[in-house]
Parts: C-alpha cells; structure tokens; sequence
C-alpha cells in the first residue's frame, strides 16, 4: 500500500498563496485520506519564495512564481 500525496495551491494571488497537502491511498481505484490536511501560507517575499521553493516540488514553485513575477511584492517584515 503506498501513500501518495495531493498538493493544491489554494488562494494563489500576487502577494500569497496557501498551500494544501493532503496524503491518501488507493484501495480497489477508491482514493481514501489518512492523516490531517496539512496547510502553509506564504507571502511573496524573498525569504518565503526561498523556503517555498525547498518545500514545493518544481512544478508547483514554478506555478507560484508564475503568478507572483520575478520580484517581492511584499517588503521583509522588520523584527526588533
């Protein structure tokens, strides 16, 4: 039994995206969940692009990336 994983990139707009993983099997071409959604967002800055292109297969960062264009739309928060 292998447990395959569904990723969809929810509220994709130019200063975020929330992302949806949710893992299932496959029993008799029935897809069944197990586990809890699991659920990130990201804001368009360069420090989430970064830390959304490790966690995101290729396809899916370059779907993001396509909406968000080459540059932050949002400038690093500052933290005192």
């Amino acid at each position: 039994m292998e447990i395959k994983e569904k990723i969809v990139l929810d509220m994709l707009t130019n200063d975020s995206v929330s992302i949806l993983k949710q893992q299932y099997i496959t029993i008799d071409g029935t897809d069944i969940k197990v586990g809890d959604n699991i659920r990130n967002a990201f804001m368009n800055t360069q420090t989430e692009r970064e830390l959304l292109k490790a966690k995101l297969p290729e396809e899916f960062y370059n779907a993001v990336i396509a909406i968000w264009g080459n540059s932050p739309t949002i400038a690093e928060p500052i933290v005192e």
